[in-house]
C-alpha cells in the first residue's frame, strides 16, 4: 500500500495523505517530501510534488481505500464488536477459540494486533482507517480467513471503520463511559449503533439481551440473536464460580466449564458460544474450545501470594469496577482490598461512581494514581472522594506504594483487586508515558 498518513513511514515513491482531525497532517508534509513522497493529498496549498487538493482529506481516504483495496479483503470474514464493557476480553476469546477450531484469525483491539501471536501495539483500540486496512491486508497474506476487531465508539464517530462490511456484529452493554468526547448517554448510543448498520446483508448481530439499551440494536434486516440470563435465544439458567474457575448451562441442556471467574466473563463467553454456534461449531467442539481458554493479558490476572490471591484488572469504568469486585466477592474471601484510580483528561463524573462502587464492594481501598496525564493526581482522587459517606479507604498517590501498602495487607484467604492498568506497561504523567507495570511491581514484591 503506497499511500501513507505518516510521513515517518513514507518511503520514495509514496503519496502521503495530510489528514487534520487529530494531529494536523499538513505540518509533516514537508518530512513526507524529504523522505521520499512523489504525492502529496491536502486541504490546500501547492508543494514541490504532484499535488491533490481536495475539500475533505478523510473522505476521500476513505473512499480511495474502498475502491482500490474492498476487492483484495473481500474474502475476509469481518467480526466487530462494541459495548462500553467486555470488548477486550470477548474479541481476544473469540479470536482464540476460532484459530483453536482450525480457521486462522486475526485480532485488532486494546492488547494490540494479532495474527498467530502478538505482532505490534496500537495506539488506539481502533485504529485509523489507513492502519486497519493495512492490518486487513497483511492478515490476507497471512492466509487468515476471519478478523475480530473492537470497534469504540471514538472509532465510529470519527469514521474509523467507515467503508468496511461486518459479516458479525456483537453487542455487550451500554454504561456511562466517555461522557467527556461524546457529552450524553444519547450520542453515545447512537455511535454504537453505527457498526450494527454496517453489516452485510441478513448477517448476524450478537446482542446482549438484558442491556436495557438492547433493542436500540436490533436493526431491520439484521440476523438478531441475544444471549443473557433474562428471556434470550441463548439463555445462561446457571452458573458456579470459585477460585478455580466456573460453569454454567445455556438453555437448560449445554453445559460449559472454563478456567475464567466471574458473572461478567459468562457474559463474555456466552457471546462468543453465541457467535460459534451460529456460524454451524456443534456443542462439543465449541465445549473443548471454551474449556481450554485462559484470560486475555490484564483481565483478571491473578497472581497467588502464600494464601491469598492479587488479581490485576483493566476495569476503568463504574460498571466494570462493580462487575469484577461483584465476581471476586462470589468466591466469599475473607477481605478484599482494592487498588484503584481514574485517569485525567477524561471523563469525571464517573469518578465519584467509581469511588463510591470500590468503597461499598470492598472492605478497604486505597485511592492511587491511573494515567493522571496533565491533571494533578491528588485533584482527581479528590473528584472521586467527595461525595463518600463510608472511611474505609486511605489515599496513597503514588501508584507503586499502593500496591505494596496493598499486598502487606493480606493475611489468609484474602484477594487484592489491582484495577485500572490491567495489559499497560506504562504510566502517563504529564505528556509522558513512563514505565509501569502492575503485574511487575507485583511479582517484585512478594
Amino acid at each position: 500500500m503506497n499511500i501513507k498518513s505518516d510521513s515517518r513511514k513514507i518511503k520514495p515513491g509514496d503519496t502521503f495523505i495530510a489528514l487534520d482531525y487529530v494531529n494536523d497532517g499538513h505540518k509533516y508534509i514537508l518530512d513526507a517530501i524529504n523522505n521520499g513522497a512523489t504525492k502529496v493529498i491536502v486541504k490546500e496549498g501547492l508543494y514541490s510534488v504532484d499535488t491533490l487538493v481536495v475539500k475533505d482529506t478523510h473522505k476521500y481516504l476513505v473512499n480511495y481505500l474502498k475502491e482500490n483495496y474492498k476487492d483484495e479483503i473481500k474474502d475476509l470474514k469481518l467480526i466487530g464488536m462494541t459495548g462500553t464493557n467486555g470488548k477486550t476480553t470477548t474479541c481476544y476469546l473469540l479470536h482464540k477459540s476460532l484459530n483453536k477450531l482450525g480457521k486462522k484469525t486475526a485480532y485488532i483491539g486494546t492488547l494490540g494486533f494479532y495474527i498467530d501471536n502478538k505482532m505490534r501495539d496500537l495506539n488506539n483500540t481502533t485504529p485509523d482507517i489507513l492502519d486497519i486496512y493495512e492490518m486487513l491486508m497483511e492478515s490476507k497474506n497471512e492466509g487468515c480467513e476471519y478478523v475480530v476487531m473492537e470497534v469504540s465508539s471514538h472509532a465510529l464517530s470519527l469514521d474509523r471503520v467507515k467503508g468496511l462490511e461486518f459479516d458479525v456484529a456483537c453487542f455487550s452493554n451500554l454504561t456511562q463511559d466517555h461522557l467527556d468526547y461524546h457529552k450524553t448517554m444519547d450520542n453515545y448510543l447512537k455511535e454504537k449503533q453505527k457498526l450494527f448498520k454496517m453489516l452485510k446483508e441478513n448477517s448476524l448481530a450478537i446482542i446482549n439481551g438484558d442491556d436495557s439499551y438492547s433493542k436500540d440494536f436490533f436493526i431491520e434486516g439484521n440476523n438478531n440473536i441475544t444471549y443473557g440470563f433474562d428471556d434470550c435465544d441463548n439463555q445462561i439458567t446457571n452458573y458456579q464460580t470459585n477460585l478455580f474457575g466456573s460453569s454454567f448451562i445455556i438453555n437448560n441442556q449445554d453445559v460449559y466449564e472454563t478456567k475464567l471467574l466471574g458473572r461478567h466473563n459468562i457474559y463474555n463467553l456466552t457471546c462468543v458460544i453465541s457467535v460459534l454456534s451460529q456460524l454451524g461449531y456443534d456443542y462439543d467442539d465449541i465445549k473443548n474450545v471454551i474449556k481450554e481458554l485462559e484470560c486475555p493479558p490484564g483481565r483478571m490476572d491473578s497472581v497467588i501470594f502464600k494464601d491469598n490471591k492479587i488479581i490485576i484488572d483493566y476495569a476503568h469504568t463504574p460498571d466494570a469496577v462493580s462487575n469484577v469486585l461483584k465476581a471476586v466477592k462470589e468466591l466469599k474471601p475473607n477481605h478484599i482490598y482494592t487498588i484503584v484510580g481514574c485517569g485525567g483528561d477524561r471523563d469525571k463524573t464517573k469518578r465519584p461512581i467509581m469511588a463510591n462502587f470500590a468503597t461499598e464492594l470492598s472492605d478497604f481501598v486505597i485511592f492511587t494514581s491511573d494515567n493522571p496525564r496533565t491533571e494533578d493526581p491528588v485533584q482527581i482522587i479528590g473528584d472521586m472522594i467527595q461525595k463518600l459517606d463510608r472511611n474505609n479507604y486511605e489515599i496513597e498517590v503514588n501508584r507503586e506504594k499502593a500496591i505494596i501498602k496493598g499486598i502487606q495487607l493480606l493475611k489468609e484467604n484474602d484477594i487484592l483487586m489491582i484495577l485500572g492498568k490491567g495489559h499497560e506497561t506504562y504510566q502517563i504523567i504529564g505528556m509522558q508515558k513512563m514505565d509501569f507495570d502492575d503485574k511487575k511491581i507485583v511479582i517484585e514484591n512478594i
